[in-house]
């Protein structure tokens, strides 16, 4: 005996999921948030030039009645001048009195005279001023300052001064340095012979041809011959 043939089974055909449909751009919320917003703007646009419209008709209007109106009061015909009342008569008017004379005027007092200006006094002249010495060098001042101190201490002459300024073996100062020192030192020279001979007397007791011939030698105080010769006249004084 045959078996019986099992009926098929059909299994279930798998199928192919179906592509979801995109939502064409009009539908979506974003393109109908754009819409809304444009529309939102153009009906509020609408409404203020609406706004605008009327109230610049409102003010024509206005302008035009008050125009309509000031004209139509000028037109309007003035009323009558009431009459006016008769005036009464007059009174006769009391005389004037007679004005009484007047004052005579004082003379006018006389005018104090003018005091004459002081005259003007001229501007001083500006005084020259005067230009300033050339400086000195150093080196002359300096041989100014020994000069003195040869002077007023030692009780030199004048040659005995600038021969001790450019000695080698003394101060060394140049020859125009010297000469300037001993031109511009305020000294005495007189009175410098005088001191010298007043020491060689004290000291040495020298007569007094012996002490004017150490004043003039060239080897001593080199004074000259006049400051020698004052200076043994008041030896003794």
């Amino acid at each position: 005996m045959s078996q019986p043939i099992p009926a098929p089974t059909w299994a279930p055909v798998p199928t192919a999921p179906r592509p979801q449909l995109k939502k064409p751009f009009y539908k979506r919320w974003w393109f109908i948030a754009i819409v809304s917003i444009v529309v939102i703007a153009a009906i509020g646009q609408a409404l203020e030039e609406g706004k605008t419209s009327s109230s610049k008709n409102a003010s024509q209007t206005q302008s035009a009645s008050q125009t309509q109106s000031a004209s139509q009061s000028q037109n309007v015909p003035g009323a009558e001048a009431a009459p006016q009342d008769q005036s009464a008569p007059q009174t006769q008017s009391a005389p004037e009195a007679e004005a009484a004379p007047q004052d005579q005027s004082a003379p006018e007092a006389n005018a104090a005279p003018q005091t004459q200006s002081a005259p003007e006094t001229a501007a001083p002249a500006a005084v020259p001023t005067p230009e300033a010495e050339p400086k000195v060098p150093r080196e002359y001042q300096n041989a100014l300052e020994s000069a003195k101190s040869y002077s007023n201490v030692m009780h030199m002459s004048k040659k005995g001064i600038y021969n001790q300024l450019i000695s080698p073996y003394a101060d060394k100062f140049p020859a125009e340095a010297a000469q300037y020192a001993v031109d511009n030192l305020q000294a005495d020279y007189n009175a410098n012979a005088l001191a010298k001979a007043k020491e060689y007397q004290e000291t040495m007791h020298m007569s007094s041809q012996a002490i004017r011939d150490q004043l003039t030698s060239e080897y001593g105080e080199k004074f000259t011959a006049s400051e020698a010769d004052y200076a043994v006249a008041h030896l003794n004084d």
